[in-house]
């Protein structure tokens, strides 16, 4: 298994049947006016930060805040355990990071706890984050990116769970479901991409389950 970006440019039916294939099932919580759950959760927010500039302080953990480049690409790092941030500084040429749950230990296609995420901040702006992961056969980023898009009136969250706790990639010719976590030998990480987004704001609800999609649409138009 080898990354081709020939490959990634040739799964735009697989990722539109991706995206709007299914409807994610969430359990046991109500949805709130701005269309996240109610109830506890964790939050993550990644700050753009003013281009030629990096976040101020030394890098290492930070609350729950991790800075971005306003305006261009970084990687945040995942690592497994509970949530927590561990580098806040995607700013300054190295890499960010980040550790969360195992989202599903058996590749079950239902999560055992869901993210949901939205643009804030002015001015308006755009971004989008796609997971990814390397092992000893290459590197595979999902077929699906997270959009973010900061629009005019009240900020609302959509489910994430699939964009960010699961890695839809081109193996073998399919598109295959790999959650986070599920080969120990392997990287995981997020590929964020800033086009001017402030804020992007991320919740990640312990018990709320979702139900992705499987997979299994072929690679080529």
């Amino acid at each position: 298994m080898r990354k081709s970006h020939l490959v990634f440019s040739l799964v735009v039916a697989s990722a539109v049947a991706l995206a709007i294939g299914i409807v994610a099932a969430v359990a046991g919580n109500t949805q709130t006016g701005n269309g996240a759950p109610s109830g506890p959760h964790y939050n993550l927010n990644l700050i753009g930060f003013a281009d030629g500039q990096t976040a101020k302080g030394p890098t290492g953990s930070g609350g729950s805040v991790i800075f971005v480049p306003l305006n261009g690409k970084c990687q945040i790092d995942l690592k497994e355990g509970d949530f927590s941030v561990l580098d806040n500084n995607c700013t300054d040429g190295t890499d960010a990071q980040f550790q969360l749950p195992n989202p599903d230990p058996t590749n079950s296609g239902t999560s055992e706890y869901s993210v949901y995420a939205a643009a804030r901040g002015n001015p308006l702006g755009s971004a989008s984050a796609r997971s990814c992961f390397t092992d000893s056969t290459g590197q595979f980023c999902s077929v699906i990116a997270l959009p973010l898009s900061k629009k005019v009136g009240p900020d609302q969250f959509m489910n994430a769970t699939k964009y960010l706790l699961y890695v839809y990639a081109c193996i073998g010719g399919k598109v295959q479901r790999v959650p986070l976590f599920s080969d120990a030998s392997a990287q995981y990480y997020w590929q964020y991409t800033n086009d001017g987004l402030r804020n992007a704001a991320l919740r990640f609800y312990p018990g709320v389950h979702t139900v992705v999609p499987s997979g299994g649409d072929s690679c080529t138009v």
